[in-house]
């Protein structure tokens, strides 16, 4: 079976040759492909300098558009399954070969999630993923545990979906929407890091209109989402 790590990356110059000589180095098993979105800095010139793959994006497109080009990738190279893996290290490849096992139970989507075994710290951070696994479980009747875990795999169909359709970012919101239309979910214990080096674009105020746009998107704009349903190859 075919996996392609998907790894966006914008201003990840400190992150990125430690990010893919890990995975070089010891998960070969698995492709990948670097989506370079439109960074400021280097990163794109020492992708290049070593060789790695990459996708070079003349403008920054923003998460969702930099990820959707990854599955255009892995859709017209007929990858088997895909995951969304951060640039800055905080994902751990490690646990890749977990949650590929879990996918091929039949799933469509299998997160990465820290909190399977393990409880949610009490900050304003978890709070915000509560009040969206809530929202989840409301809209859904399921319950995702980390809905905000950046780190998910999709199998064939879903790299269709996420390929031939507009508006699919990779989002909590996207995936209470595919729960609604009928996908199976599952998660999968991991352990993430720190990030080492760099800032995350999420600081306080950021963090905050995320988390309420994610509650307004699940609660009431996924009534009104058409879908075009397509069909994996």
């Amino acid at each position: 079976m075919k996996c392609l790590v998907i790894i966006p990356a914008y201003n990840e110059e400190d992150n990125i040759v430690r990010v893919i000589e890990k995975l070089k180095e010891n998960y070969s098993a698995y492709d990948y492909i670097v989506i370079n979105d439109g960074s400021s800095d280097n990163t794109a010139g020492l992708c290049r300098k070593m060789g790695y793959e990459l996708v070079d994006l003349p403008v920054n497109l923003g998460l969702a558009g930099a990820f959707q080009t990854g599955l255009k990738y892995a859709y017209r190279k007929g990858y088997d399954y895909a995951i969304q893996f951060d640039a800055d290290g905080q994902h751990r490849p490690e646990f890749i070969g977990s949650m590929l096992d879990k996918i091929q139970e039949g799933y469509d989507i299998v997160i990465g999630s820290r909190f399977v075994t393990e409880k949610k710290p009490h900050s304003m951070r978890m709070l915000g993923s509560n009040l969206i696994s809530l929202a989840t479980r409301l809209t859904t009747g399921r319950k995702v545990k980390d809905p905000t875990s950046g780190m998910r795999m999709f199998n064939k169909k879903m790299i269709a979906e996420f390929a031939l359709n507009l508006n699919y970012g990779p989002e909590p919101d996207t995936i209470s929407y595919l729960l609604k239309q009928g996908a199976t979910i599952a998660e999968v214990q991991v352990e993430m890091d720190e990030r080492i080096a760099g800032e995350s674009y999420l600081n306080l105020s950021r963090s905050v209109m995320y988390m309420l746009r994610m509650l307004l998107s699940i609660l009431f704009i996924q009534n009104f989402r058409k879908r075009r349903e397509v069909k994996g190859r």
